[in-house]
């Protein structure tokens, strides 16, 4: 949602900024669940969360532009060249930090939230929506590995 309202105000549309040409961007999903699971052990202490929240997003982001770039013939999903303290263009110390700010707030807010209302919810129609959801993320992946989502707002 972030970066999708983010690409809104650049560009005054919609831009599905993702890989994948479904409405999602599985990066995001997978920084979550791995501070949600490797950080466990510092809930208790947010100042060490956070940092290694930035830490872990900062090696997510960068392998993940690495192995883009090397599976896509060096085409980039996002270039922070000339951002202070980028590497490689790939991560950036702003960037970072957001990552830190979204990480603390998705462990400490959005993340208890969603536990919460799955808890009170959880049926039959909830899990059907769920599978129907994975299926066609699969889809999506399947069919964005032959073609993936690249365009202008995109690609950097």
């Amino acid at each position: 949602m972030w970066e999708v309202s983010l690409s809104m105000i650049s560009y005054g549309r919609f831009v599905n900024r993702g890989v994948l040409h479904g409405p999602w961007i599985p990066i995001y999903g997978f920084g979550c669940v791995l501070i949600l699971l490797l950080l466990k052990r510092f809930r208790m202490r947010p100042k060490v969360e956070f940092s290694m929240a930035v830490l872990l997003c900062g090696c997510i982001e960068y392998f993940t532009g690495l192995v883009l770039e090397l599976t896509h013939n060096g085409q980039k999903w996002w270039d922070y060249t000339g951002y202070f303290l980028n590497l490689d263009g790939r991560i950036c110390a702003e960037g970072l930090l957001v990552f830190g700010v979204g990480g603390m707030a998705f462990v400490y807010v959005i993340a208890p939230l969603i536990d919460n209302w799955v808890k009170e919810h959880l049926n039959k129609r909830l899990s059907t929506a769920c599978l129907v959801l994975l299926l066609l993320f699969g889809a999506d992946v399947v069919y964005s590995h032959f073609e993936p989502n690249v365009g202008e707002g995109v690609t950097g």
